[in-house]
């Protein structure tokens, strides 16, 4: 593909889903049984976006392919990336055998460097953002520059009232972030906890979260593998680390190597964190394809 003025959505679908208990990616939550990336797919593909690719890990690729792949393929094009142990660990690091959980975020983006060429959006594969959220980020995808973005959402429109959720909590000034830091225990009344649930401190509703809606140029994968080493070693012993791309970004902000421009959006999130979280989001793209959003 001519890469000219072209974008890619990056979307993240390797999650285990250890609080959803299944295979959340593709869980039903339209009449036709659409999954959420049915959905993420149209809004992009509307939005201007070219392609896709979707991150996924390939115990799930036959799985995924049956139920939601022939389905999504025909939306738009689709390119596949795969966030194993063994995708893109730094030489002479070996990741314990008895690691389960995935590597985070960082690395899944990383993993897809080996197909994306062009600036791209990131997204998780059960959250929807609404589609606003995709014109406003594509346009600065496209706009010609170098800076990174990020689209915000206010923190009261992405709890839920069924346990808590990670986001990362946004500093912003004149415009772009300066600081982000991952919370990763926030409950439906938004407040956070520190010490799994001893303490409760209140944040606004209306302060600005991170949902993993990221654009980026494609200089983004070197910043990524330049640091993945020195984390590995701080952490391999640990199972459950995760290399955050929060943290990265965060990182690069800091040392002023790159600028991330900070794009609201008035929407709501939906999301699937819980299987209790399902109704809420079948009612409302039920309201949407009422309102002749979807088909």
């Amino acid at each position: 593909m001519d890469t000219k003025n072209k974008t890619t959505l990056v979307i993240m679908a390797a999650g285990m889903g250890s609080r959803f208990g299944g295979l959340k990616q593709v869980e039903p939550v339209g009449e036709n049984g659409q999954a959420i990336i049915d959905y993420s797919l149209t809004d992009a593909k509307r939005a201007g976006f070219d392609k896709a690719c979707i991150i996924i890990k390939k115990a799930i690729e036959k799985d995924f392919r049956e139920i939601a792949g022939k389905r999504i393929e025909k939306i738009m094009d689709v390119d596949y990336a795969f966030q194993e142990f063994d995708e893109c660990i730094p030489e002479g690091i070996v990741i314990p055998e008895e690691r389960v959980k995935p590597l985070g975020t960082a690395h899944a983006i990383l993993c897809a460097g080996k197909v994306v060429d062009t600036p791209f959006a990131v997204i998780n594969a059960d959250d929807y953002y609404g589609i606003e959220a995709y014109k406003i980020l594509n346009n600065h995808l496209k706009s010609n520059t170098d800076e990174y973005a990020m689209v915000a959402y206010e923190l009261a429109k992405t709890v839920t009232e069924n346990g808590t959720v990670s986001r990362g909590v946004c500093q912003v000034k004149d415009g772009y972030l300066t600081d982000v830091t991952e919370f990763l225990k926030i409950d439906g009344k938004c407040r956070y906890t520190l010490d799994d649930g001893n303490t409760w401190s209140p944040l606004s509703g209306d302060t600005p979260v991170s949902m993993n809606m990221w654009g980026f140029k494609p200089n983004i994968f070197n910043h990524i593998e330049n640091r993945f080493g020195a984390f590995l070693k701080e952490n391999i012993t640990n199972l459950k680390s995760e290399y955050l791309l929060p943290v990265v970004v965060d990182q690069l902000i800091k040392a002023g190597e790159e600028k991330v421009k900070v794009l609201t959006t008035p929407d709501k999130w939906y999301g699937i964190t819980y299987k209790e979280d399902l109704p809420e989001i079948k009612a409302a793209i039920k309201n949407f394809t009422q309102e002749g959003l979807y088909e």
